[in-house]
């Protein structure tokens, strides 16, 4: 009799154990395993393709989401002032845009360390006096370095996509996921995610199922001059356009040595082969 009921007790805990594997398959299965779960919108942008130039309106809006939300947070350690020329400022807009700054400087004659005004040559300042600072502020996670994010994010395109992409020039996936990423939030996690407490879900984050940034944007939250839409979609086209200008403020130059390389190498082209006819002409074949 002690045997049979000893029997029944480890048949129960292999039909529990069952139960229990299949139950966290089931779970696994129900949770995504990539990332990001949705791949980012293609945008239009004004600077995409071999011709592609920045819309300086959109960049100075960009400029001003920037200082008003994302300066809070966000350093653009590698950009100078003066870099905003080629938002269309002038010189005097660019010195008291620069003098809204304080820059914590020196040392002075006498050894100190002092605070100034800004100059066209000096680079946005940080929120936080260093990275440490940043991520105690911050949940545990410092926010990265905006100058150069719209160059170092970006999701991979499979094939053939990536082939498509070198005719038409596509360098856009930076600033289609940062909007993505912005217009992203307020959506329902699928069935069988675990979002860690304080975390936010958003299926177009790159590196996991939640992010330690709260939505940023919400609409009517910077005011526009210029009459554009003062919306969360607005704002993070403006905000992504400015970023890609920030991380490759000479794009337009590039690619207009590209376009004047690229005829040069067509016209040396036809004149090498004309030349070649002309001095295999005579030569009998």
């Amino acid at each position: 009799m002690k045997k049979i009921l000893t029997s029944l007790a480890l048949l129960g805990l292999v039909v529990a154990g069952t139960a229990a594997i299949a139950a966290e398959e089931e779970h696994n299965a129900a949770a995504p395993t990539h990332f990001p779960i949705n791949e980012p919108k293609e945008m239009s942008w004004s600077f995409a393709g071999p011709f592609g130039t920045y819309d300086k309106a959109q960049l100075q809006r960009g400029l001003k989401v920037y200082k008003e939300v994302c300066s809070a947070c966000h350093s653009m350690n590698l950009v100078a002032f003066r870099t905003l020329e080629g938002l269309g400022y002038s010189d005097a807009q660019i010195k008291t845009l620069a003098a809204e700054y304080t820059i914590h400087d020196g040392p002075n004659d006498a050894g100190d360390m002092f605070d100034r005004p800004g100059k066209p040559s000096d680079h946005f300042p940080a929120p936080f006096p260093n990275e440490q600072a940043a991520a105690a502020a911050n949940g545990g996670a410092a926010p990265p370095d905006m100058s150069l994010l719209a160059k170092a994010r970006g999701v991979e395109r499979g094939f053939p996509r990536f082939i498509f992409d070198i005719f038409t020039q596509y360098a856009q996936g930076g600033p289609d996921y940062i909007h993505s990423l912005l217009t992203g939030y307020d959506q329902t996690p699928p069935a069988g995610m675990v979002i860690p407490e304080g975390t936010h879900y958003n299926p177009y984050f790159l590196s996991g199922v939640s992010l330690k940034m709260p939505k940023p944007l919400s609409d009517g939250q910077v005011t526009y001059d210029d009459g554009s839409p003062q919306t969360v979609d607005q704002y993070a086209r403006d905000v992504s356009a400015f970023l890609m200008f920030v991380a490759e403020p000479h794009l337009e130059d590039r690619k207009k040595t590209g376009f004047r390389v690229m005829v040069f190498l067509l016209l040396f082209g036809a004149l090498v082969y004309m030349t070649k006819r002309r001095v295999w002409a005579d030569v009998a074949h």
